[in-house]
């Protein structure tokens, strides 16, 4: 028998990215509201960037794969049918905690695929009207970037971007001698002191959890504004289900708590934030006479259509020593080959993002395993001729929406807690494939360009999982998509949905900023409509 807890007006499964957005932004209703966590609070002082064996454990307890990491609040994830494998994080921040703080928004054209190429769907809303949510968001965030961009409408950075470093000025370098476009990265890190945050010091692990506080995880952003205005955060709270009344609302959520122990907390709203993965296995394991295949699924589109972000990783090697691993990766971007050129045999296209370099372990496995750095006497000068030498990019390369790529309940594996884990069925697209090759060659072009030799690449990248989005989409036909144009389910009139499982398309770049917005959107219709919210 589950443990009762006193009702709730708003009750928030999830506390990345969204979650943190949408409950701060309802904490002013003044509203009881409540987010479960099945992760823990993080401390800065344990990150990786703290200690000198920070690569060392990127590749153990803060490994970026829950398979690899399992840590008690992680679940199993079976993706052994993907060429890709997930990536994320949990805990209290999600997985901004392991995140890079690459942060570009999407394109106007980004919501207009169907009308501009004739591929996937297009949105229900637009740049136009998500613009003000991704300048509040900027703020509450505190992006760093230099305005005037010419691969977007104008917007304005809070804080001055971060510096190129000798890595990003070589790439430029090649980028100008082509004649294609590159631009300072937007950036979810600090290069000022904002918001009581310290700015960035170049330690340089941003992706094992940024011990300045520079790096802006959700944790350190939205999370304290929150709390201060009332929100609470129950962590260690794994969701198994969410129950629903005679009426088909949803009245609440079943949890297990740290010790196993089973909890039922009653709400009046329950929103879903969790991500592309995790949202529609919590959908498809809440089954009831109403809804057998999973809650509000009637459109049977529920875990349909996940979108990953094929990426391309290309490096070369240079003669002279750049930065390596000092200093945030996100220095340039080029958006060159962003929108649709039909002449390249593939439609829509992708961001260059500069990854400056790697550390020590991670050149010594670059060269072992490529058989650039040999055993025995030759080993140590082959190691100097590659470390701090290495640098370049990765494509993000924008993939399409296809229903036989799935997220489904696995008939055996399970987490801690007896909870079916979820199965990731998913096929690289002939046009995923094209625009991968595409996208190495010309990134091998730059790298020649700016004095590069010895061109090494990936692609796909095998567990470049980070973006897990489109398994509960956006529309307004409730035949077509999951959730309304403004978040709530088309089948649950009291249940919302905020993370990347919203997505209609995946754009061809990182997807944090757009989710933020997002959440901040549906937040605002949330409260513009108090009065008539299940109408």
């Amino acid at each position: 028998m589950a443990n009762t807890e006193e009702p709730v007006d708003v009750l928030i499964v999830g506390a990345g990215a969204s979650g943190a957005a949408i409950a701060w932004s309802l904490a002013e209703t003044k509203m009881h509201i409540v987010c479960l966590e099945q992760g823990d609070w993080m401390n800065p002082a344990e990150y990786p960037s703290s200690g000198r064996d920070w690569e060392s454990r990127s590749f153990g307890d803060m490994a970026i794969s829950p398979n690899r990491r399992q840590r008690p609040t992680d679940y199993p994830i079976n993706d052994s049918e993907s060429p890709i494998a997930v990536a994320n994080f949990n805990g209290v921040g999600g997985s901004t905690i392991l995140y890079a703080g690459h942060f570009p928004r999407f394109h106007p054209s980004d919501f207009h695929v169907r009308s501009l190429d004739g591929v996937g769907d297009d949105w229900p809303v637009d740049y136009e009207v998500l613009e003000p949510f991704y300048a509040e968001n900027d703020r509450m965030t505190g992006v760093s970037g230099l305005s005037g961009d010419p691969a977007y409408p104008a917007k304005q950075s809070v804080m001055p971007p971060l510096p190129l470093g000798k890595s990003g000025t070589a790439l430029a370098e090649g980028f100008n001698e082509l004649g294609w476009h590159w631009w300072p990265s937007d950036s979810a890190i600090a290069t000022q002191v904002w918001d009581g945050r310290e700015q960035c010091i170049n330690l340089g692990a941003c992706t094992s959890g940024c011990a300045q506080g520079a790096k802006a995880s959700s944790d350190i952003t939205y999370w304290p504004h929150a709390i201060r205005a009332g929100v609470e955060v129950r962590t260690r709270s794994r969701v198994r289900e969410i129950a629903v009344n005679d009426e088909g609302m949803a009245s609440g959520v079943y949890y297990f708590d740290e010790d196993g122990d089973e909890h039922f907390q009653a709400a009046e709203v329950v929103i879903l934030a969790m991500n592309g993965v995790g949202t529609p296995r919590i959908m498809l394991n809440s089954t009831s006479e109403r809804f057998p295949n999973g809650i509000a699924n009637s459109s049977g589109l529920v875990g349909k259509n996940l979108m990953f972000h094929p990426y391309a990783s290309i490096n070369g090697i240079f003669d002279d020593e750049l930065d390596g691993h000092r200093g945030p990766g996100n220095c340039i971007w080029s958006q060159e080959f962003y929108e649709t050129d039909e002449t390249r045999g593939f439609v829509r296209g992708f961001t260059y993002e500069i990854t400056r370099g790697r550390g020590p372990i991670a050149t010594a496995l670059t060269g072992m395993h490529s058989g650039r750095i040999p055993w025995g006497a030759a080993h140590h000068a082959a190691y100097r001729k590659l470390f701090d030498r290495i640098t370049g990019m990765v494509a993000i390369c924008e993939d399409l929406p296809e229903e036989h790529n799935t997220v489904t309940l696995d008939p055996e594996l399970r987490d801690n807690d007896g909870i079916p884990a979820p199965k990731v069925t998913y096929r690289l697209s002939d046009n995923s494939r094209k625009m991968l090759d595409f996208a190495v060659d010309r990134a091998s072009e730059v790298l020649r360009a700016a004095g590069g030799v010895d061109i090494m690449s990936e692609a796909p990248i095998s567990v470049g999982g980070w973006h897990l989005m489109g398994t509960a989409r956006m529309g307004r036909d409730p035949a077509s998509s999951v959730v309304n144009e403004w978040g709530r389910s088309h089948d649950v009139r009291n249940l919302f949905i905020v993370d990347g499982s919203i997505f209609v398309t995946s754009a061809g770049v990182n997807p944090t900023r757009t989710i933020q917005a997002l959440a901040l959107y549906v937040a605002d219709q949330m409260k513009k409509r108090l009065a008539n919210l299940f109408d």
